[in-house]
């Protein structure tokens, strides 16, 4: 089974400049998710996306391959993540390069990740002969059911249980466990992009994860940086620790 990973590295960010490439631990974020990619045993080749060739550099200085630059109109703000898939089959398939049977997704954003888990991932995703696509998720503590809306001057629920009245005001231990995607490793099939234009599709395979921070302001960041010496996470130091001289 062939399987790629695809790691999505746009330059514009407004929260932090350049934020996938800010230093951790002497490194670029990036970085990180191609050191994690390379220590897996079920990978293929190891792919980043991006639109800067800055970012390009980079990503080739640490073991990936990048094989063009992103188009700018899908690396805005709001583009959307099936628009890049769709952009690297399209160039692969024009360049005669295999189209693999799944791609792994490793964001930038969520760099620490523990040396088991995308082979774990992949492994579970891959017996599962009713999954179409796999989330990494870790649960959070406010439901969905409790959630409201603006609608004028007042607010709506986004949501209403049947079963439970005025639900948005209930316990919160009446509702089931809610999960949120976290980025530490998504599996998407190319076969499934291409014929039905979406990414997951109906059967999402349930990866829950710990709690997972996702860099988005500089807090975060500074957040993160003080886990990067965490021992379980000493196989990623010890794989770019290579580069730094280079």
């Amino acid at each position: 089974m062939v399987i790629d990973c695809i790691i999505p590295a746009r330059a514009g960010s407004k929260s932090i400049p350049k934020k996938n490439i800010s230093l951790l631990g002497g490194h670029p974020l990036l970085a990180y998710s191609i050191a994690a990619a390379k220590m897996s045993t079920k990978i293929n080749a190891i792919y980043v996306s991006t639109d800067s060739d800055e970012f390009a550099k980079i990503a080739i200085k640490y073991g990936a391959k990048v094989l063009y630059l992103r188009p700018k109109n899908l690396a805005e703000d709001d583009s959307m993540d099936i628009d890049f898939f769709k952009y690297h089959i399209d160039f692969s398939k024009r360049n005669k390069i295999p189209i693999p049977e799944f791609f792994v997704s490793l964001r930038p954003t969520t760099p620490l990740r523990e040396c088991y888990v995308i082979d774990e991932a992949i492994e579970r995703f891959v017996t599962d002969q009713n999954s179409q696509s796999l989330r990494s998720a870790h649960k959070i503590n406010l439901s969905p059911y409790k959630m409201f809306r603006q609608n004028g001057k007042y607010m709506e629920p986004f949501l209403i249980k049947d079963s439970i009245k005025e639900s948005h005001s209930a316990a919160r231990q009446l509702f089931e466990d809610t999960f949120i995607g976290n980025g530490l490793i998504d599996i998407v099939d190319p076969k499934i992009i291409e014929a039905q234009n979406i990414l997951y599709g109906d059967n999402i395979f349930l990866y829950e994860t710990d709690s997972v921070a996702d860099i988005d302001e500089h807090q975060d960041l500074n957040d993160t940086k003080a886990n990067v010496s965490n021992k379980k996470y000493l196989y990623l130091l010890d794989y770019l620790n290579r580069f730094k001289k280079s």
